[in-house]
């Protein structure tokens, strides 16, 4: 969140988490809709969409080159798009705030235009590695430069073709950049990955009318094509449903029930964890899912935990629910390997460092290794963590705060606006003890 002023939270226990909830939509899916709305020939609606800072900087990215939204009420978006050949050139750089989504999808997008552009992002933001997204657009004939694969991206308009790629690494922003592009690019767009990861874009693509195949693993499409315009519904975040998942898990008596949760198989793999490790919850259906998205209501009740070897090929569909799963870890009996997640030093903060060192400043007994880390279940303590400005690792550790056998205080929150703005009111409703700390 760019100049973002510096918050703290206090959190610390107050008894069980009780009731219903709604969580936001869904950050990538919200990502997505925008982008595909507005490169579509003619005018969408998106409902559910996520009123959050990288959310909206992707619909102002859009709005700098010509693209028209109207906001009628919260979480709606009517997008007039402009097609595949309509976007304008900005009169100055676009700024993602702290959307690496936003930064990673638009290289693909803009590598295509027939004009310049600039991506800038806020001080995590220009941390985050591009190369691995910047690589493979080169191949394809993209002009991109960059200071040693950090933003800013300096992108300059190029005529694309169609590449056959194997990532290195699985991940699902990657792939994504490289099928829009693909959309642009002379001939066949082949996407293969050595674990599947989130399968939105390919979804949303073919809602939006795009011939493209894909199975887990590899994704194809060919270039030339155009979008038509379509109403989407966004599922609710499942990534924000984490938190309330392992707090109503861990505190004593609680029982949550969260509504409207999207369950793409490819994002739900802390449900397995959990589940793994002694978890009570329960979905039910729900009517009404939208583009082959099952959305299911789950009711959560605290259960004892104990730790496990968290199976490497579900690390893909977990990866934003890692500071979640280790929080659910450090209260677990035993101990939890966790291998394979290599991606978590690239996020927002290096998430595998900031968390173990945040849970043994709680007194949780935890190490690093080079892709994950072993934390060995006790009693979490008072104490001080800092975020790092990382949303994810400031709402983990608000859970932690309500099993803590005191006062748990987390420095640099504000970016938690970034993909869950009201999460402490909404926290506060269902029986967190969270509050927000002078400084």
């Amino acid at each position: 969140m760019s100049g973002a002023a510096r918050q703290d939270w206090v959190a610390g226990r107050r008894g069980p988490l009780t009731g219903t909830l709604r969580v936001p939509g869904d950050k990538s899916v919200s990502h997505r809709a925008v982008m595909l709305a507005a490169l579509a020939d003619g005018i969408s609606r998106i409902e559910g969409f996520l009123e959050g800072e990288d959310t909206r900087a992707t619909a102002s990215v859009f709005a700098r080159m010509g693209v028209r939204f109207e906001a009628p009420a919260a979480g709606v978006r009517i997008v007039h798009g402009v097609g595949v050949d309509g976007l304008r050139a900005p009169d100055g750089p676009l700024d993602c705030g702290n959307a690496g989504t936003a930064m990673r999808l638009l290289a693909g997008v803009l590598s295509a235009q027939a004009f310049d552009s600039v991506l800038v992002g806020d001080a995590s933001l220009s941390r985050r590695p591009m190369r691995r997204v910047i690589d493979p657009l080169q191949q394809m004939g993209a002009r991109i430069a960059s200071s040693d694969g950090l933003p800013p991206l300096r992108i300059h308009g190029a005529r694309l073709h169609g590449i056959d790629y194997r990532l290195p690494v699985a991940s699902a922003q990657v792939k994504s950049a490289l099928l829009l592009a693909g959309l642009w690019a002379d001939g066949d767009t082949c996407v293969h990955e050595p674990h599947p990861t989130r399968d939105y874009t390919e979804r949303m693509l073919r809602a939006f009318g795009v011939a493209i195949d894909y199975a887990p693993g590899t994704a194809h499409l060919r270039g030339g094509q155009r979008l038509r315009a379509c109403e989407l519904r966004v599922p609710t975040d499942f990534s924000s449903a984490a938190f309330f998942i392992v707090a109503a898990t861990l505190v004593p008596g609680s029982a949550l029930r969260i509504e409207r949760v999207g369950m793409n198989p490819r994002r739900t793999g802390l449900l397995q964890a959990l589940r793994a490790m002694g978890a009570d919850i329960e979905a039910h259906a729900v009517d009404g899912s939208d583009r082959d998205d099952a959305v299911a209501d789950l009711v959560v009740r605290h259960a004892p935990l104990h730790g496990i070897d968290l199976p490497v090929e579900i690390v893909p569909d977990m990866i934003d629910e890692f500071p979640a799963l280790f929080v659910a870890a450090a209260c677990a009996t035993g101990t939890t390997v966790v291998r394979g997640a290599a991606e978590l030093r690239v996020k927002e903060s290096d998430r595998i460092a900031t968390m173990v060192a945040g849970l043994r400043a709680l007194g949780i007994a935890c190490e690093e290794s080079a892709d994950g880390a072993t934390i060995h279940g006790g009693r979490l303590r008072g104490g001080r963590v800092d975020s790092h400005g990382d949303h994810r690792v400031a709402m983990a550790f608000a859970v932690a705060g309500q099993r803590a056998d005191g006062d748990v205080r987390i420095a640099d929150v504000a970016n938690v606006a970034t993909s869950f703005p009201g999460f402490d009111a909404l926290a506060a409703d269902v029986g967190f003890g969270l509050r927000t700390a002078g400084l």
